[in-house]
């Protein structure tokens, strides 16, 4: 069974802030990579399809789907696990979650659905300012 990773994009205001904050950590290969230091145990179920969902101002707004998870040295020498996703931004059906510190594992089942996938999600215009989604949002109207 899939499962994913959740994890809070503090000081982010919405998806592009997020892009734009994630090209300096781009790999060679061309994916981005996000650093935290427990290694996940269920690494099959991850591998397995799932997805980095980020959570923006409160609101699971965004995924990326991971393409690797590996441990390797921090510059001091410590063990840190190196989470890589592919570049691409999937925006979600906006879903409230309340904050916590470093990742939590997220089910199929409880994973917002994509915006344009047709299963339940509501379709945003690209163009819509990033303030008048998150008031949307807010509101519980998208």
């Amino acid at each position: 069974m899939t499962l994913h990773l959740i994890k809070l994009a503090v000081g982010i205001d919405d998806i592009d802030h997020l892009a734009r904050r994630q090209k300096q950590y781009r790999l060679k290969n061309g994916n981005f990579r996000m650093r935290t230091r427990m290694m996940p145990k269920r690494l099959d179920e991850l591998l397995d399809g799932g997805s980095l969902y980020w959570v923006i101002r409160r609101f699971i707004q965004v995924r990326q789907p991971i393409v690797a998870v590996r441990e390797e040295p921090d510059d001091q020498g410590r063990p840190q696990c190196i989470v890589e996703v592919e570049p691409r931004h999937i925006e979600t059906s906006a879903q409230p979650c309340r904050p916590f510190q470093g990742w939590r594992y997220l089910k199929s089942d409880a994973a917002p659905p994509d915006v344009r996938s047709g299963t339940g999600g509501v379709y945003i215009d690209p163009k819509m300012p990033p303030a008048m989604k998150l008031e949307l949002r807010r509101l519980g109207l998208i």
